[in-house]
């Protein structure tokens, strides 16, 4: 089987990346629909469509709120009737629509992103839900956005929490890729996962070791500064490259019980997603490293136990489901070693030891 590398057409980062994405439509169509997050449209429309028009494009504005569904996704796909551009802003609901939308039109696609919370703006991946944020489907636009553009005065604008739920993201590749290639899984292109995408995970999870506390404070001061623009290509573009190219493993298949579940889907992907990356490292009996990362976890203030996520004092039944559930993920079996139902609790509960008041 032959091994298959993808990665965005164009990646562009940094402060006021923003004033360019007029003359980056601009090389990819002529008529644009912009898809753009309710919440944001405010602040980004006026930089947006003056860029847009003093590149000679056409533009429509079209608002999303919610969730990614079919039914979103069907009903901007009629308003953006003759587009051959799509350009979506905002977060990853906002921007795996956009694409949605840009699959259905065969057009060219552009991710802004507002916050950098997760990687779904330079991915392929369409993460599809419904109304009560449960995982439905995943589709791909045909390859990588054309374009990518990260403004990181805009993401220092955004609540902090956004941009910690991003680091959570980006620190799990290393070791879900390095579990995929272990396992002998294959990556998201049903391809065998090359080790450029697990270097590239390991390049990631260092960025956010060296940088994740001093970017958290310097986006907590509005500030952009190197630790700010290693953290944000971490989040963004290297998470991006590493899953898709080396394949995914049990830290995200336990993030879709969670993200579904009534106790912890108010938490934020990357969130539930740092605390499934504990529990595979302890299911991978790396204990001395699973008190590592947790205690580097609690620094940077994410999620060490389910009551970080909403579940304190979980019953034995809501472990139960979540095991279960986790277990029904492909990405649970991409492991050196399986794991069972059994396993899984015991993992858990090891994960559960060691947060605060776990061991009371």
């Amino acid at each position: 089987m032959v091994a298959v590398f993808m990665a965005p057409g164009r990646y562009l980062q940094g402060p006021g990346a923003m004033e360019l994405v007029g003359a980056e439509a601009a090389k990819l169509g002529t008529r644009a629909a912009v898809i753009c997050d309710a919440g944001v449209r405010g602040l980004v429309e006026g930089q947006v469509a003056g860029s847009l028009a003093a590149a000679g494009l056409t533009a429509g504005w079209h608002e999303h709120a919610g969730e990614p569904t079919f039914a979103a996704i069907t009903a901007l796909t009629e308003a953006a009737d003759g587009a051959d551009l799509v350009i979506g802003i905002g977060g990853g609901r906002a921007i795996d629509t956009a694409k949605g939308v840009a699959l259905r039109c065969d057009a060219r696609f552009l991710s802004l992103p507002t916050i950098a919370a997760t990687d779904a703006p330079a991915s392929r991946s369409i993460v599809i839900y419904n109304q009560a944020h449960e995982y439905v489907a995943v589709e791909h636009i045909p390859r990588n956005p054309d374009c990518v553009i990260v403004d990181t005065a805009v993401i220092v604008a955004a609540p902090l929490r956004y941009l910690r739920a991003g680091i959570g993201e980006a620190f799990s590749k290393a070791i879900e890729a390095a579990a995929c290639r272990a396992s002998g899984a294959p990556s998201n292109h049903r391809a065998p996962p090359l080790v450029t995408a697990a270097l590239i995970g390991e390049a990631g999870a260092h960025l956010v070791r060296e940088h994740a506390a001093a970017a958290l404070r310097a986006a907590e001061r509005g500030a952009v500064d190197e630790h700010v623009e290693a953290v944000v290509q971490a989040a963004v573009l290297l998470s991006t490259m590493a899953f898709e190219n080396g394949g995914l493993s049990l830290a995200h298949a336990m993030s879709i019980p969670l993200s579904a579940h009534e106790r912890t889907r108010d938490a934020l992907h990357g969130e539930h997603v740092a605390y499934g990356t504990l529990v595979q490292i302890a299911c991978e009996e790396r204990e001395g490293e699973l008190e590592e990362v947790a205690g580097f976890f609690g620094d940077l203030g994410l999620p060490t136990g389910l009551a970080d996520l909403g579940m304190e004092g979980a019953s034995a039944e809501e472990v139960a489901g979540l095991v279960a559930a986790t277990l029904e993920s492909p990405f649970s079996r991409n492991l050196a070693r399986p794991v069972d139902a059994v396993g899984l609790a015991e993992a858990m509960e090891r994960v559960e030891s060691l947060a605060p008041g776990g061991g009371e």
